[in-house]
């Protein structure tokens, strides 16, 4: 079995559990079963998403009122602001709950902080997905829809590996730093444990050398996903580590990062080292295409929501969701959640063109 360590704020893992014979609907109670019985086909359906730090939430809070409008539902998509704590989603989730909504999918700004309103929403009878990251610490999640977060992790550090071989073929060993994500973010410590994976080896074989010596998840934490919070720590690794000294490669969870590493790489007046990356967003995508950023990792918003939709559908129609694919790796400290995990793709200069083919904004970023 496939072992993810789940985060909570404070990255504290928890080891995967198996759960044996799982069926797609399961007693997920702060009381009764929520057994599949269908609504009315123009039912309400909520989606509360986190704040707009990346192109891909921007993309799917539009594709999902379109997409829910378009199956003949009555979408209720809300952002929790970045400037506002967890407490706003809370509101909004407790919102949709009294508004009668019959499935809420929540992108969770904290994972670890809406066990009370996702058991609410249960007990009103709503179906709650997780989306894209792990509600924790509650029976009542119903089911997880995302990309193999921690096999992006795992291609993220291949990637890496493989790049910085490429770029230097004379080195036997390179230096680099490790960023994470957001400490309230689940997605960000099994991001970190994916590439770890991987690097942990050849940090353990000295063919990577941390020259900071931060690798705990804690330690390369970036608050927010903020870009500006990446490259101030990108600003003070630099000056404390690397007078003198040359810097390979860099682990960095998605584009975002990556650009704001780059940028602080830059201004020191340094070569720009490998750097990885995660989410497609255009402007990554032309740097890659540049020879800066090196890859990313294409997961494409509009089949997540799509899928998301059609466990809407089947939802209403009192049908079990068929996508569920594993029923084993997604601990969330109380139970294993149901999953639907779509695969993700590594996208670098010499593959762009082809990945992102059906893709007509990213394509146009790919051919310049």
């Amino acid at each position: 079995m496939k072992k993810l360590v789940i985060a909570t704020t404070a990255f504290a893992a928890i080891a995967a559990l198996t759960l044996a014979g799982c069926s797609a609907r399961t007693d997920t109670g702060s009381g009764d079963s929520t057994a599949a019985a269908g609504f009315a086909a123009d039912a309400t359906i909520g989606v509360a998403l986190p704040d707009k730090t990346s192109e891909n939430w921007v993309l799917a809070g539009q594709l999902f009122t379109d997409g829910l409008t378009a199956a003949g539902f009555t979408p209720d998509v809300q952002y929790a602001p970045a400037s506002n704590t967890v407490a706003e989603q809370q509101n909004q989730i407790t919102s949709m709950v009294t508004n009668g909504a019959k499935v809420i999918i929540i992108g969770a700004k904290d994972g670890s902080q809406l066990s009370s309103q996702v058991e609410a929403a249960h007990d009103a009878g709503a179906t709650v997905i997780a989306y894209d990251r792990l509600i924790l610490n509650t029976q009542a999640v119903d089911y997880y829809l995302a990309f193999d977060n921690f096999k992006v992790g795992q291609l993220q550090g291949q990637a890496l590996l493989d790049g910085l071989a490429a770029k230097f073929p004379d080195k036997k060993s390179y230096n680099i730093e490790l960023f994470s994500g957001s400490p309230d973010d689940n997605n960000a410590g099994v991001f970190f444990n994916g590439a770890m994976d991987i690097l942990q080896p050849k940090i353990d074989d000295g063919t990577l050398v941390v020259v900071s010596g931060q690798v705990d998840v804690a330690q390369t934490a970036t608050q927010g996903w903020l870009a500006a919070n990446a490259q101030s720590r990108m600003d003070t690794l630099l000056a404390g580590n690397y007078q003198g000294t040359d810097l390979d490669g860099v682990l960095s969870p998605n584009d975002t990062l990556a650009r704001a590493i780059i940028e602080s790489v830059r201004s020191a007046g340094k070569a720009i080292p490998v750097v990885t990356g995660q989410d497609s967003e255009v402007e990554s995508v032309k740097s890659i295409m540049a020879g800066e950023q090196y890859m990313t990792i294409y997961k494409d918003t509009r089949s997540l929501v799509s899928a998301a939709v059609d466990m809407v559908k089947e939802l209403q129609a009192g049908k079990d969701v068929s996508e569920v694919n594993d029923t084993k790796s997604y601990d969330n400290g109380v139970k294993v959640v149901p999953a639907y995990l779509l695969a993700p793709v590594v996208v670098t200069k010499d593959n762009a063109v082809e990945a992102y083919a059906n893709n007509p904004a990213l394509l146009a970023a790919a051919k310049g």
